[in-house]
């Protein structure tokens, strides 16, 4: 990115900022950042930016963030820290934000801005399971903010189900980071240059989260799954005994599938017999199974009642796809069919004559807008985990239909349609979780220069399939046939136009992947 914004090392306020350009040109704003924004000019902002975009979109949340400011050690860690030269997962994409804005976000005043902080940490610094040149300094900056009061703060956040503090999300997110860390470079979850740094930060981690393994419940669960896997480090093993008594009567017995998991692997790792544990988890999803079996089939008997001990079963908040689980199922990749000739990228449809304005009318290339997308981070404008005002604000139009599902008092919000962008955002609990492209009217995705949008579904399938690295679980269907490819966030589905149909692409995020149980029925009637 262009534009490297940390906090100045003098007091935090929201009367100083510095701003680093692409030039070298270091900055302070002083009150009225957009008085210097518009003095460094886009030239400085990088390729592909639009200054107004990085107004509306990063700069928000910067002065919110200075406003409650972040503790004295983790703004010394902030501006020890030569970020411009560490990326995350796509720096200078999309108007994505850089890794101090993140960070700065994460105490900010606004709940909004928080939980895309935090969700923020996931998909740009420990993107698909793997740590990048910011992740390990982030980790840093984060374990200071940890016995800060503002993270006593409760929300639903965006990888996990229920209710928690903030403070217990960010020992998840370090939870999962030291997951990673003991995994290798073979295993395709970062470089050794990474993975080294990753491991180097174990010890000092310990240290600052070590004091919260006796806090109140939710937060000494993620303290103490964090600690487990940071005991991975030699030079920590002289504290194995005096976390292990209480990884076994805590995170073994924790509503979590995660800890669970995480109690049984570090307890053998430590020498412990988990034969107990290891059967009483298998007894546990026996019975889940069965009562599953029970609860689809109408005819036989005992429905209602495993539906009831079903409904009476804790909610497994475990987010998907934790990093140690699918350890065992990390192979080397394969390419699709390496004999066959590589099919031709997919052509979007001509569209219709000019002057046609009927029903199916299917728009021209050039009236089309250009659109990019990022795995699992957004689509063109939009982002993951925005709402809808802020979608709203990016595509600079109203929604022509929002539809919401009505829960006695409660009013949520199932997905919305822009019609002048051609595109419906879906979502839950508030905020976007995925996007569906309408194959007639809006904009042209594009993949390595292919497009996504307007073409004939099996050429974009079969291009997919073919460009695609697969894996165990990385292409799957949907039950309308519509393929799903994970490591990209991607479903193409089909959409009727006129005697024909067209490609309809879904980016989404990873807990949408199941599209049979997160569209909404008027997204299937889209067809």
């Amino acid at each position: 990115m262009g534009l490297a914004v940390t906090h100045s090392p003098r007091r935090l306020t929201t009367d100083a900022l510095a701003v680093t350009s692409s030039k070298g040109i270091r900055v302070l704003l002083e009150r009225e950042p957009s008085a210097v924004w518009a003095g460094i000019g886009a030239a400085d902002v990088g390729v592909g930016w639009n200054t107004a975009a990085v107004i509306n979109e990063t700069t928000p949340d910067l002065p919110d963030a200075a406003a409650g400011s972040l503790p004295p050690t983790a703004q010394a860690e902030l501006a020890g820290t030569a970020w411009e030269e560490l990326p995350h997962f796509c720096t200078g994409r999309h108007g994505v934000p850089d890794t101090p804005d993140i960070l700065g976000a994460v105490l900010a005043a606004d709940p909004a801005h928080r939980v895309r902080a935090v969700g923020d940490l996931y998909r740009l610094l420990l993107n698909q399971e793997r740590v990048f040149p910011a992740t390990a300094p982030a980790a840093l900056v984060l374990a200071r903010l940890l016995d800060d009061p503002r993270t006593l703060a409760e929300d639903r956040w965006e990888r996990r189900a229920g209710r928690r503090p903030l403070r217990a999300e960010l020992l998840n997110w370090l939870a999962s980071f030291a997951d990673i860390a003991r995994l290798g470079v073979e295993d395709g979850v970062g470089t050794a240059q990474d993975l080294t740094a990753a491991r180097a930060a174990r010890p000092m981690l310990h240290d600052r989260i070590a004091d919260f393994c006796d806090d109140d419940p939710l937060v000494r669960e993620a303290a103490l799954a964090a600690t487990a896997l940071l005991l991975a480090d030699s030079s920590l093993a002289s504290s194995v005994p005096r976390y292990a008594p209480a990884v076994r009567a805590v995170l073994a017995v924790s509503v979590d599938s995660y800890y669970r998991w995480i109690a049984r692997e570090r307890l053998a790792a430590w020498g412990e017999d988990v034969t107990g544990l290891v059967a009483a988890e298998e007894e546990h999803h026996a019975a889940l199974d069965r009562a599953r079996a029970l609860a689809d089939d109408p005819f036989g008997e005992g429905q209602e009642q495993a539906i009831r001990w079903l409904e009476a079963q804790p909610e497994d908040t475990a987010a998907p796809e934790q990093p140690g689980r699918r350890r065992e199922d990390r192979i080397a990749p394969t390419q699709a069919a390496p004999h066959e000739p590589a099919p031709k990228p997919p052509v979007a449809a001509p569209g219709s004559e000019a002057g046609y304005q009927g029903p199916w009318r299917i728009a021209r290339e050039e009236e089309r807008a250009e659109w990019t997308f990022t795995p699992y981070i957004g689509v063109g404008p939009l982002h993951f985990g925005m709402t809808l005002e802020e979608i709203t604000s990016a595509l600079g139009e109203q929604p022509t239909i929002s539809s919401y599902s009505h829960h006695d008092e409660d009013h949520q919000l199932n997905y919305a349609d822009f019609a002048e962008s051609g595109i419906r955002a879906l979502f839950r609990g508030g905020r976007l979780g995925c996007v569906a492209v309408n194959a007639l009217t809006g904009p042209q995705v594009r993949l390595d220069t292919a497009p996504l949008t307007g073409c004939v579904p099996s050429h974009v399938e079969d291009w997919l399939v073919h460009r695609t690295t697969l894996r165990p679980g990385s292409l799957t269907y949907s039950p309308a046939a519509d393929p799903v490819f994970t490591d990209l966030g991607l479903a193409i589905r089909s959409q009727r136009a006129g005697d024909v149909v067209l490609t309809r692409p879904l980016f989404l995020r990873h807990d949408w992947l199941d599209l049979w149980h997160s569209l909404p029925s008027e997204e299937w009637n889209c067809s």
